[in-house]
This record gives structure tokens, C-alpha cells and sequence, in this order.
């Protein structure tokens, strides 16, 4: 039988104390986990790097595809998988979606890595 997989909100802020505040317990090494994982492709690292230097803050659906020499359904796949961690935010605008970078998300994540945050 095949196993499994837990439901966890990943939308909602990062709940964790930093990994070297004390051994974490395995809900919050889960949540950590499964945040990292969605960024832990190149494809999706280049799309932060985009939406992260982009001039007005974000960029269109469209324009990511072409930058990173992808189709549109592979990338809105990588921008999915980026939404459900909670590290992009989508608007859409009539057939066009316009993707933002959720730099409280990345900074939440950055801060539970940074092992110099709790000394």
C-alpha cells in the first residue's frame, strides 16, 4: 500500500524555531523539508532569480517561459509547486498571470537555516 503523504499548509508562515535553536521535532523538520524541496530544482531557483530582480516586482507568466527557455505549461507547473510552498504569489490579469516573489516567505526559511540567528 502506497504511503501516505501528509497535508500541511504551506501558504501559512513557517512556524519553526531555528534549526539551531534546539532539535527540531518532525512536524517542523516536515515543514522545513518540504519547502526546500520545492525549491530544490534549477529551473525553479532561476524563476526566484527572476521574480526577485525583476524592476516592477513581478513578471508575466509568458515572459518567465521565454527567460527560461521552457513552455508555459512547464513553467506555470514549477510556479504551482513554488505557490504551494508560499514563495510566489499569482495575480491574474485577463488571460495573463503575473507572478510576484514572496520575499517574507524566503526570509522566514532563510532565518530557521541561519544557524547564527539564536546565539
Amino acid at each position: 500500500m502506497p504511503k501516505t503523504l501528509p497535508v500541511i499548509d504551506m501558504t501559512a508562515p513557517i512556524c519553526c524555531a531555528p534549526v539551531s535553536a534546539s532539535p527540531m521535532d518532525d512536524a517542523a523538520a516536515l515543514e522545513v523539508a518540504l519547502r526546500l524541496k520545492a525549491l530544490a530544482d534549477p529551473a525553479r531557483i532561476k524563476l526566484m532569480s527572476i521574480l526577485l530582480t525583476a524592476e516592477s516586482g513581478e513578471v508575466c507568466t509568458c515572459d518567465l517561459a521565454a527567460a527560461v527557455k521552457l513552455s508555459e505549461p512547464t513553467v506555470s507547473h514549477h510556479l504551482g509547486q513554488l505557490k504551494k510552498a508560499g514563495m510566489v504569489r499569482p495575480e491574474r490579469r485577463g488571460m495573463n498571470v503575473y507572478y510576484r516573489a514572496h520575499t517574507d516567505a524566503l526570509q522566514a526559511l532563510r532565518q530557521v537555516l541561519d544557524p547564527s540567528c539564536c546565539r
